[in-house]
């Protein structure tokens, strides 16, 4: 696994020891980078989280394309000592912040996020409930743009989301959803 685009493009990410936590491909990784590069333009300054984090992938692809903060958040503990690895290997410290825990248990956000990546796991509907719970606590608003990752075989129905895009890559779906009040 590996940084494709950016600051640290080809830099060698740490997965989670154990089969608790199921990594993006590179390849899915790639092709969700690509669907918001075409939609947000630039990484630059953004406030993003990394939810369900697990490897924090999804997050350092953005701070390594030129976001100014990320937040990852990840329960379990081989991901959160993988997360916390690659940060430290990417001298990421200053522009990362790790908070150990349940998605489902954030408290209300200071402000909304620009960005929102989401890798729960699959077939739990974890996305939905986490994602119902973040509108209500103010970390997306208008602006935000939210990249949810789910198999490919599930069906998404957000309240107060609409989907703009889907793209099925192997056993995966990747979605990216906007607020509609």
């Amino acid at each position: 696994m590996r940084v494709i685009a950016g600051e640290w493009r080809g830099r060698k990410l740490v997965a989670p020891k154990g089969d608790t936590t199921r990594p993006t491909a590179d390849r899915t990784r790639e092709t969700l980078f690509s669907m918001l590069t075409s939609r947000l333009g630039t990484f630059e300054g953004l406030r993003v989280a990394d939810l369900f984090a697990g490897s924090g992938a999804l997050g350092l692809e953005a701070l390594s394309r030129g976001a100014a903060h990320c937040l990852f958040v990840e329960q379990e503990k081989p991901a959160l000592d993988a997360v916390k690895a690659n940060i430290q290997t990417l001298r990421a410290k200053d522009r990362a912040e790790v908070q150990p825990g349940s998605v489902t248990k954030l408290g209300p956000a200071r402000e909304p996020y620009d960005l929102i990546l989401l890798d729960p796991p699959y077939h739990t509907g974890a996305g939905a409930v986490a994602l119902d719970r973040l509108k209500r606590l103010d970390w997306i608003n208008e602006t935000t743009w939210i990249a949810l990752e789910t198999a490919a075989d599930e069906d998404l129905d957000i309240r107060q989301l609409e989907c703009e895009v889907l793209r099925r890559v192997g056993k995966a779906a990747i979605s990216l959803w906007r607020f509609n009040p």
